[in-house]
Order: structure tokens, then sequence, then C-alpha cells
């Protein structure tokens, strides 16, 4: 597995199998985000935009076993004046609109704590594995600010209004059974068998047609912000891209020739 020395406070690693695997590497701080960090997830996420291709799925997880990711590092934000807030908060709503218009599926791991804009980064994702002993939250109420990387918008899409609200409202945490009740988490598994579980999912999807992966992402999320009308229209827009690709006649071929397909991304 390749790793890309470009970044001081994540790691970037990237497979012959096309999974690219972003790790938050500030185990110290349980991996919350400076705002160098915030500034290189940012571009890490941008580049998958720029250049779709690197990767077939990624996977965002935490350094060590006790911190997915905790915020933002309160510790820098300590009398930092409203300019300056503003300016870094700038940054982490960047991370929100690259993640959101991240071409390939992102699978988060969490390891450990997920709070604030920990959380915020892992209901950013398309889905969620966490380990047994993972804790989430979204304390911002409690800090006198609020959730402000996409909380308010991802949460209840993932576990409904009112028990967003609950949870946002009273900023308490939960564990990762609580999570996977509410539809928030896809699975829980024991924390040493997590990257295991994520990788073995990671690479099935990464094994499947690239173009198909991304169209079907894309059109599944513009579900629950469209009509189902217009919904269905854009699902045949994206569906069409996929017919005029080397890979759907490969797909075809490979099942009646009753082998694996070799699929290139054309």
């Amino acid at each position: 597995m390749a790793a890309h020395p470009a970044y001081e406070t994540i790691k970037l690693e990237i497979g012959p199998d096309k999974v690219g695997i972003i790790t938050m590497n500030r185990p110290e701080a349980l991996n919350a985000m400076t705002t160098q960090m915030m500034r290189e997830l940012r571009d890490c996420f941008m580049q998958f935009y720029i250049d779709p291709n690197q990767v077939a799925c990624l996977v965002i997880t935490g350094s060590g076993d006790r911190g997915f990711c905790t915020g933002a590092d309160l510790k820098e934000r300590r009398g930092m004046t409203d300019e300056t807030w503003r300016q870094q908060h700038a940054v982490v709503e960047q991370i929100g609109r690259a993640m959101m218009d991240c071409p390939v599926p992102i699978i988060a791991a969490v390891n450990g704590h997920a709070y604030a804009g920990g959380l915020e980064i892992a209901l950013a994702c398309d889905f969620v594995y966490a380990a047994e002993h993972a804790r989430f939250a979204l304390t911002e109420v409690t800090l006198g600010i609020m959730p402000g990387l996409m909380g308010t918008q991802n949460l209840p899409r993932a576990v409904g209004v009112r028990r967003a609200k609950e949870i946002i409202l009273t900023g308490a945490p939960f564990t990762a059974i609580d999570g996977l009740a509410w539809g928030m988490v896809n699975k829980v598994v024991p924390g040493p068998e997590l990257m295991g579980e994520v990788l073995a999912v990671a690479r099935r999807i990464a094994g499947n047609a690239p173009v198909s992966v991304r169209q079907a992402k894309k059109s599944m999320d513009r579900a629950s912000d469209l009509g189902r009308a217009d919904g269905y229209a854009y699902e045949i827009e994206a569906y069409n891209r996929t017919v005029v690709t080397e890979d759907r006649q490969e797909g075809i071929n490979a099942f009646n020739e009753k082998r694996k397909p070799v699929y290139k991304g054309q």
C-alpha cells in the first residue's frame, strides 16, 4: 500500500485494490482537528473530486484505538478572535462540501470517540461501521455554538428529525449500539476486527464497475432532496451514463463467460 507523504496531520494510503485509507493522525489528542488538519482533510477529499480514478472506495478512520476524531482542537481555539474563528470555520465548511462532492464512496471506520465535528465527518460519509467501544455525541450546544459541519442536515437524514433533535439539543453522548438501533451506524464489530470488516466491504465496492458505483452514489444522494419523479428522472440520466461504457459490456460478457470481470472505469 503506497503512502502519500504530502500531509503532516493525516495519512493517505492507496492500495493496489484502489481502496484509499485516510487516517486522522493526532492520537495524542484523540485526533482532534487543528486548523492544519482541517486544511489537509479538505485538500485530501478535493483531490478525488479532481481525479476520481485514483481510488474506487475511500475509508476514513482515526489513529489509535481511543479516538476517531473529537472535533476541533479546543486548545487551539482558546482565545481565538471572532474573525480567526470564522476563517477557521470556513475551512470546515469546505471539508463538508468536499466530502459531499466526493464522487467515490466513503466509509467511516469509527474506532473510538466521534464527538462534535468528528461525528459530523462520520455522518458526511456514505455509511458507518463502528467499534463496540465507540462513543458518539454532537456536543456543540454545550460549548456555546451549534453543529456546523452539516450535522443538522446529515443527522436528521440518518436517524429522523425527532431523534436528531434529542441528540443535538441535549449534547448527550450515545453508544455504538444506540447508533446501530437508530440507523446511523450500519454495523458494530469488536474493535480489533473493525478495519478488517471495513476493508472487506470497501474492496467489494472497489471490485464493482467504477462508473456504475459513482453514478449510483450520485443518484442516491439526490433521493432525499428531490421529489420522487424528479429523482427518477435524475436516476435515468445517471443510468444512461453507464450504458455507453466498456465496463457495461465487460460486466455482461464476464457473467456469460462465468469469470470475474476486469473493470477499467471507462
